[in-house]
């Protein structure tokens, strides 16, 4: 389905397209984000972060350290790889992002989150009517990752791929957000504060991951793998990583 165009030539969303990435952002969506703070949560118990500015720092250099180089790359090369009408091209495409994504988690933490958030987003795509059961079947034969599987619902919705990926970034900053409120602790003015901030940032980011080539995407935060390792033993923990 194209997007629509407004009289001046930009395009518009379809209704049911902003929706379905609506949909896909939102913190009800049922795939256990909300249980995971992506090391945010050990940072805090190191007294690495202790305050609103702490807090909004950490989340700012993780989206364009970590997101834009990674996930939101693999998710924009996925987004186009789902769209193709090869079927053996698209078979090695997804199996080779999918593989990238799991070698890039450093942590068992970290890996443990992409496959429980990829196998409930599989779950919700078979109950759901946009992507194809040749689709999800190949999906489900590749030990899923959330960012593959998110490529794949977000490419049943037709949108351009640049709002496929501002939807993906908005869900992220929303669960970090409230990771942050929880763990630090903040007030909720604090978080829409913070949240204000990654949503000023997070267009660049999404343009930067749009620019990146196979051979660009990158994975290389040694302190965020430490200390989600050290997560793995931290005596007190409210998140899952």
């Amino acid at each position: 389905m194209a997007p629509a165009t407004n009289t001046d030539g930009l395009h518009r969303l379809q209704d049911s397209q902003l929706m379905q990435l609506m949909w896909l952002a939102s913190p009800a969506l049922p795939i256990g984000g909300f249980a995971y703070s992506e090391g945010l949560e050990v940072a805090v118990d190191s007294a690495l972060i202790a305050t609103e500015t702490g807090a909004k720092k950490w989340l700012l250099d993780q989206l364009q350290v970590s997101l834009a180089r990674s996930d939101l790359a693999a998710v924009a090369q996925g987004v186009a790889a789902w769209r193709l009408t090869d079927s053996d091209t698209l078979a090695e495409k997804i199996s080779v992002l999918n593989r990238w994504v799991l070698h890039t988690r450093e942590s068992s933490e970290l890996r443990a989150q992409t496959e429980q958030m990829g196998r409930s987003l599989l779950e919700w795509l078979r109950n759901h009517t946009t992507a194809t059961a040749p689709h999800i079947d190949l999906l489900a034969s590749l030990q899923p990752t959330y960012p593959l599987a998110f490529a794949l619902a977000a490419s049943s919705t037709g949108a351009p791929v640049r709002d496929c990926l501002l939807t993906y970034a908005f869900g992220w900053a929303e669960n970090m957000v409230q990771a942050a409120i929880k763990s630090v602790p903040l007030g909720q003015s604090a978080g829409q504060r913070i949240l204000s901030a990654l949503v000023a940032d997070i267009p660049a980011a999404v343009d930067h991951a749009l620019s990146l080539a196979d051979a660009d995407r990158q994975a290389f935060s040694p302190m965020l793998a430490i200390l989600s390792a050290q997560h793995e033993v931290q005596y007190s923990r409210l998140f899952r990583s």
